[in-house]
């Protein structure tokens, strides 16, 4: 049903899943860089599409809203939540005989801007386990945005101007819905920017935001990608970054910030672990983390292995 040939490839109806290379036909699970290509004809959610082409230029895709599902190459292809990102979605592939899941990046706690995940049932699950080792076992969503938002007005009322560092699309939006909910208007970096007027666009309302042109506005928070680094000419700034790497307190030497919080967009290892026992598969194949999390799943008797290397290439 699915073989590997330097990328994931549903065999039957040769269509690439998240590949990095351009190809014929490809599904997009969501808009962050290592996961798109300039496709001839790209398969995504509406939004998804929105945000790739603002990405890479105008392509050609087809819609797949959530839970509607289509007929494609032999295979019946639905698109399900995936809670990481505006429009991410799984793929659910079946044909007739057997049941595919690929999550893509997801996370099943709550989101600001992104839909809850849903996870059908399947007998072959694709999993990407970013955090698929036991360390990172995120903190509650509560107590990590009660110590973001104590921390960023801690520094304003110190008269500093707060830096938050957040991924350009994902990240960065989630972010600022939840500041401009407790009432921090937020100046977003360009390039964060650009970004949530596509959000805005597909109807996702993140408050009270404006461009950020070099200098700030007293009361006001930056929201910048990681790589905009410090700013000259703002003032006294402090930086922090949102991230599910801060479980780990070397992060903000790392990330070269003055706070760390682990708020993330990923499925932590116990979500990891539910998310296989909620899908019920045969067998799992793991991606984008530690092979250690192969073994852990064997360990709690899932048929387990992990996904990507060059010798395999016919899976299932």
């Amino acid at each position: 049903m699915l073989h590997w040939e330097n990328g994931l490839i549903l065999t039957k109806a040769d269509l690439a899943i998240d590949v990095r290379r351009r190809r014929p036909r490809a599904f997009v699970s969501h808009a962050h860089s290592d996961h798109i290509a300039r496709h001839e004809y790209a398969l995504c959610t509406p939004e998804t599409a929105a945000l790739y082409q603002h990405r890479l230029g105008k392509r050609r895709t087809l819609a797949m809203p959530y839970r509607q599902p289509i007929d494609w190459g032999g295979l019946r292809l639905t698109a399900y939540p995936a809670g990481h990102c505006l429009g991410s979605a799984m793929l659910l592939a079946e044909d007739g005989e057997r049941s595919l899941l690929y999550t893509g990046d997801f996370k099943l706690g709550e989101s600001a801007t992104a839909a809850k995940a849903e996870l059908p049932k399947a007998d072959i699950l694709v999993i990407e386990s970013t955090y698929g080792h036991p360390d990172y076992r995120l903190p509650p969503r509560e107590q990590a945005l009660d110590q973001l938002f104590s921390l960023v007005r801690e520094i304003i009322d110190a008269g500093a101007t707060p830096v938050v560092q957040a991924y350009a699309l994902g990240k960065g939006q989630e972010v600022t819905r939840l500041l401009t909910d407790q009432g921090f208007p937020v100046l977003q970096h360009r390039d964060v920017y650009a970004v949530s007027k596509v959000y805005e666009a597909c109807g996702m309302k993140l408050g009270e935001f404006k461009k950020f042109t070099g200098r700030s506005i007293p009361g006001w928070v930056v929201v910048a990608p990681p790589q905009a680094g410090y700013f000259e000419g703002i003032g006294r700034q402090v930086r922090i970054a949102v991230t599910g790497w801060a479980i780990d307190p070397r992060t903000k030497y790392r990330f070269r910030v003055d706070h760390a919080i682990p708020l993330s967009d990923h499925a932590d290892y116990d979500e990891l672990f539910e998310a296989v026992e909620r899908v019920s598969p045969r067998v799992v194949y793991c991606t984008h983390g530690p092979e250690s999390f192969v073994d852990r799943l064997r360990e709690a008797g899932h048929d387990a292995h992990p996904l990507g290397r060059a010798s395999q290439r016919s899976l299932f």
